[in-house]
Formats: structure tokens, C-alpha cells, sequence
């Protein structure tokens, strides 16, 4: 304990804010005016209750109405709750409904003289909206088909049951943490809820012949967990999370609110230091790591129908967006009723499963008015994309985001339809990261850029090669701010290269895995994309630079970029680059600085700048060859 003693020292020369409002009141006490302040609206509303303390309630005053989260552990709706949520949406909330990435419910529009009526008729149905914002436990995701699916070895429901009844409604848990805190538990082989983004992860391990869970924690924007080397039985759990929120309680951090979740604290004083403070508190020796049995992605990813080790089919209504309406939720509640067994499970990529239906029953569940309304969304590009809120209802977006989401997926599949396929897509409207980008194969951040006039319009960061696996791993940026209207034409060329390339139901991860990066730079690709989109849209020249599947040059900057000039230059004049007239280039691509006479036909689509670039990829000397793609790509700006 005296390492975290004497972190929580150095850090402790002042408080934030937010700590400074957190000891203004009890939270519980504004929860009990909420009757009060719906009653009195806004006059009775202070400056603390709405930029805090509501929050811990998952209110959130936009300013004309309030936004709500519903918390759903572990996604899992009843029957009755679904219903119940459609009802309050269409009475209160404009009949819209966002499925968060934290596999729960949010609602808008809500204004504040029907808050305490919305909380209570959401209350009859046996859900809540405690700590789903602010400084406390946010609700828990799992396995959307926990305990249902074949490779859902423990359900992990029950686990989950025990930590809300302890911490949700209890007062010494609300609002009593440094920093927000994000769990995950992942009782299946298949990671269906980026389970190594949170800051407490157990994921299903084995161990001396006993199934249980692995301990990965400090997961935060941009990093995912760490392995703590740590392996807790199921019954284990509860004990476990108990000791490690009260090790945070105590010794985390309260001064800068940038550096104050769990994984500032492991950073300072060690992984394997916080884990002995644990063993030390609980009284309890907790065994060394297992084998972790995750895989490398979501088996039923893709799929809208599943097979359940119970002989039922769970079938998945994807929702683009996850933008989804209080109608729409009680048709799905009326069907799965009809045709499965009335429950409802929400997913981590903002879709819902209707769970456990008969073989007879789905022809009839997929015939379903509802059902048939979303069907068109059954396609690659919108089954496994995430897009958090944007500028509409998040002050922090910076660009609309769920409309580019599902404007990009239209475009794609309209160009590029590939069969057996996987890509996971995701948005995040601003650097905060709520649409998990950073493990996406394909990821966007909001951002603002510049047209060549120097027009400032919405953009995106672009980010590739995120996995989800047994070591999880960040994408690597492609694009740093790239025109929103340019980007989908990036993303094509890289989709039309994992449709020319990949293996027969290979996702997209895998020819990550096994193609790109393996064979490529990232900067090569990002000059791929580019040219790409210089040559064909803005040009009209029709033709595509390729990637080879066997690249015959090594994985170096300096090769790949000699071996596209080649090929650009094949491409652009018909002819092998130092095979042409007196090995030197053709007209059509020769800088007018050069001399000689003219041989072949000058191509007005090429400008002059292009054929620069070409030139100086690959020059006769080379000393005096272009060394790197950022020149390029600078270059690449003028044409």
C-alpha cells in the first residue's frame, strides 16, 4: 500500500472542479427534488444539479430538454422493459432511441417537466438510469448472446446481477469514484464487446482445467487493457471488482481530470504492485493468469441469424447508427414475443437480437412489418458499424458523424458489394473516441479540413488496422484530415483491394493480418489511397494503381515507393518505365524542365505536377529520387 500511498501524494497538491462540486451535496438528495424540479422546471434547477449531478442519474440538460441513459446489463431487455422503453420514448422523447456502444439505451428530447414521470414509469419496469455518467461504474457490457450462443462457455449474467444489486442504487458507490469506470465480462470465445477496452476486462481464460476469467485493466481512448496476470473463478468476481473500485476510491487520482482514470494510476505505480494491493485487501491470493480463450472476433460476426446450443435462432435487426425510434423498439418487443421468447438483447455495435426463435418461427419473424423495414441494412458495410452522436445532439462532435456513417455505407455498397465479408466500420464524431475507432479495421475521427481554396469543411482522421484480439490493438492513422466528401473514395480502394484478395468468408482483419500489413507501410498505403482517388476522381483517368499480393520489394519506404512509380508510370504511358525510348520517360510523363523530343502522345488528363511526382519516384538517379511518401503526399495537394 505504500507505493499508493505515495502516488496518491505527488498527485494530491490540489483538487479539480468537478471534486470541488462533488462535495457540495449528496447526490441522492438531488434525486429526491427531481419531483420538485420537474414541477418548478428550470427555476429550480442549479448550476451543480445540471452540469453534475443529474448526471450521476444519467440526465443531461441540453440546454431545451434533457438527454437520458437507460442503463440494460449486459444488454439484456425483458419483454416488459423493451415495451416499457418504446412507450417512454413515443410519450416523452419523440419517439427516437439511440443503442449506445455500452449496450444501453439513450433517449432525448425529454423535457424537464416530464423527468420524474419518465424515471418512474422506467423504474416500474425494473430498469434505472443510476451512474450511467459522470464518476461512477457505467453499465456493463458483455456477450450479447451471453449464455445463449455455442461458444458461450460462462454466463455471465448472473456475475453481472450480483455487482449491480451491490453498487448501482448504493449510496456509498454514486458519484464516489476519481473518474468514470468501465467493465467488461466476456464468458465466450467470441469478443462481441471490444472486451479489451474498459478499464476492468475479464475475459474468459482457463486454468489448471478450470474455466474463469483473466484480469486486464487500465484500458482508456487509445490504449487498450493491459494484462494484469491474474486469473478469478467465477464466484471470485464479485470480490475481486469490490476491492479493486475501493483501491480506486481511495487512491485515485483527483486533480487533472485528463489523468485521472485507473490507467494513470496503474502507469505510476505498477500493474503488477496494484494487483498485490488487491490480493492484500480481499484477503485473498488470487491465482496467476490463465490461458485466454478469446479469439480474434465476434464468431457470429456478420451473421444476422445464429444458431443457439438450445436448437433456437437469435436473429439480429441491424439499426444503422444505432438510431432506432420507441416504435420501431415496441414492434421488436411484439415480435420477439410472437415468434421468440419475448426478450430482447442489445449489442455492442448498436444492433438488437431478438433471442431464442424456432426454426418454424423464422420465416414468419423475418416476414415481420419491422423486421422487413430494416432488412435493407443487411449488408457489410452497415452489420458491424459503430457511429457515436454527433454535431445534432453531442456538444463535443465536430462533425454530424451518424448521417456520414450511413451515407458512406450507402456509397460502398453501392460500389463495392462483397459477399462473405466482414469489415468492422467505426465513427467517432470528435478525439473523445465514443465510437471506438481506434480498434475498428477501418476507423474515422471527426475533425475539420481544408479544401485546396483553404475552405474549411467537415473531415475525418483516418485510422486503419485496429484489432480485436488476444492482444488488442490500436489502428495505425492513414489520413490526418481528410474532406468528409473525399474519404469514401480512400475506403473504396482499399475494399475493392480486400475483394480481389481475400480468402473465400476472410474478414477483414485477416487480410489485414495476412496482406496489408504484412506487406505494406502504412505510409505506402496511405499514397495507395490517394493516388487512387487523384487518378480516377479528380481526373477521370479510370485506371488503378494495385497492390501486389507477393510484393517483390521488402516492406521498406524506399522500395515501395520506386515500385509505384514503376507501376504509375506502366499505368499512365503503356510502357516499362527504363525499357522506354532511350530509357528515358515518354512525353506524356516528362516534366517540360526536361528536354527531348516528342515521341509519344501528350495526354491532357496528366498534368504537369503529376507527371513531377512520377518523375522524381523514379529518376534515372537514385540519389535524387523521392525518399519518402509524406513528400509525395504534400506534392499530391497540387495536382
Amino acid at each position: 500500500m505504500n507505493i499508493l500511498e505515495k502516488a496518491l501524494e505527488a498527485r494530491s497538491k490540489k483538487v479539480n472542479k468537478i471534486e470541488t462540486t462533488k462535495a457540495l451535496k449528496d447526490p441522492m438528495d438531488v434525486y429526491a427534488k427531481l419531483e420538485e424540479i420537474a414541477l418548478g422546471g428550470y427555476d429550480n434547477l442549479s448550476k451543480e444539479d445540471s452540469t453534475y449531478f443529474l448526471k450521476c442519474f444519467g440526465l443531461f440538460d441540453k440546454g431545451e430538454d434533457f438527454m437520458l441513459r437507460v442503463r440494460v446489463p449486459a444488454g439484456q431487455l425483458t419483454n416488459q422493459q423493451a415495451l416499457r422503453i418504446g412507450e417512454v420514448s413515443k410519450k416523452y422523447a419523440n419517439d427516437y432511441i439511440d443503442i449506445s456502444t455500452r449496450m444501453q439505451i439513450v433517449l432525448r428530447y425529454i423535457k424537464i417537466e416530464n423527468i420524474a414521470n419518465v424515471l418512474k414509469e422506467l423504474e416500474d419496469a425494473g430498469l434505472t438510469t443510476f451512474q450511467t455518467a459522470v464518476d461512477n461504474t457505467r453499465n456493463t457490457v458483455s456477450d450479447p448472446l451471453d449464455g445463449l450462443a455455442y461458444d458461450s462457455v460462462i454466463e455471465t449474467k448472473p456475475i453481472i446481477d450480483i455487482l449491480e444489486q451491490k453498487m448501482i442504487h448504493n449510496p456509498e458507490w454514486i458519484s464516489t469514484l476519481p473518474r468514470k469506470f468501465n467493465t467488461g465480462i466476456l464468458g465466450s470465445l467470441s469478443n462481441s464487446c471490444n472486451i479489451f477496452g474498459h478499464d476492468c476486462c475479464f475475459v474468459l481464460a482457463q486454468k489448471d482445467g478450470i474455466f474463469g476469467f483473466n484480469v486486464y485493466l487500465g484500458a482508456r481512448v487509445g490504449i487498450q487493457a493491459k494484462d494484469a496476470d491474474t486469473f478469478v473463478k467465477a464466484d471470485e468476481v464479485p470480490l475481486f471488482y469490490e476491492t479493486l473500485l475501493k483501491l480506486f476510491k481511495k487512491y485515485g487520482y483527483r486533480d487533472n481530470r485528463n489523468k485521472n482514470r485507473l490507467h494513470f494510476l496503474l502507469q505510476d505505480v505498477g500493474i503488477n504492485n496494484f494487483i498485490d494491493a488487491i490480493k492484500k485487501e480481499a484477503g485473498i491470493e488470487f491465482a496467476t493468469a490463465g490461458v485466454t480463450m478469446v479469439q480474434s472476433q465476434n464468431i457470429a460476426l456478420g451473421s444476422d441469424k445464429v444458431l443457439g446450443r438450445n436448437g433456437l435462432f437469435n436473429y439480429k435487426i441491424i439499426v444503422p447508427s444505432g438510431i432506432f425510434s420507441g416504435t420501431d423498439m415496441v414492434a421488436s418487443a411484439n415480435v420477439a414475443k410472437e415468434y421468440g421468447d419475448g426478450n430482447i438483447r442489445l449489442t455492442y455495435d448498436q444492433n438488437l437480437y431478438i433471442v431464442n426463435v424456432s426454426k418454424d418461427n423464422l420465416p414468419k419473424l423475418e416476414d415481420s412489418e419491422v423486421v422487413k423495414r430494416y432488412a435493407k441494412f443487411n449488408n457489410l458495410y452497415f452489420r458491424d458499424m459503430i457511429a457515436c452522436a454527433g454535431t445534432h445532439t453531442c456538444s463535443f462532435g465536430v462533425i454530424p458523424n451518424k448521417p456520414d456513417a450511413i451515407e458512406m455505407a450507402h456509397y460502398l455498397n453501392s460500389e463495392i458489394a462483397i459477399e462473405n465479408a466482414n469489415v468492422r466500420m467505426n465513427w467517432s464524431a470528435c478525439p473523445k473516441g465514443c465510437g471506438v475507432h481506434g480498434i475498428a479495421d477501418i476507423g474515422f475521427e471527426g475533425c475539420k479540413a481544408k479544401l485546396s481554396d483553404g475552405t474549411r469543411v467537415d473531415g475525418v482522421h483516418i485510422f486503419i488496422g485496429g484489432k480485436m484480439t488476444k492482444e488488442a490493438k490500436e489502428a495505425h492513422i492513414l489520413h490526418k484530415a481528410i474532406p468528409i466528401t473525399e474519404a469514401k473514395y480512400h475506403v473504396k480502394y482499399l475494399l475493392k483491394t480486400y475483394a480481389n484478395y481475400k480468402l473465400r468468408a476472410e474478414s477483414y482483419e485477416a487480410f489485414d493480418d495476412r496482406f496489408l500489413s504484412r506487406n505494406y507501410t502504412f505510409q505506402a498505403l496511405s499514397f495507395f489511397t490517394k493516388i487512387n482517388y487523384i487518378l480516377n476522381e479528380k481526373l477521370g483517368l479510370d485506371i488503378m494503381l494495385e497492390l501486389d499480393e507477393e510484393p517483390k520489394s521488402s516492406k521498406r519506404e524506399e522500395y515501395e515507393l520506386f515500385t509505384f512509380g514503376l507501376k504509375l508510370f506502366k499505368l499512365l504511358t503503356g510502357q516499362k518505365r527504363f525499357e522506354s525510348v532511350d530509357g528515358l520517360m515518354p512525353t506524356l510523363l516528362r516534366p517540360k524542365s526536361i528536354k527531348r523530343d516528342s515521341v509519344y502522345k501528350m495526354n491532357p488528363k496528366v498534368p504537369l505536377k503529376l507527371s513531377e511526382i512520377v518523375y522524381n519516384m523514379t529518376h534515372e538517379k537514385k540519389s535524387e529520387r523521392a525518399s519518402v511518401f509524406s513528400e509525395l503526399l504534400v506534392a499530391l495537394k497540387e495536382v
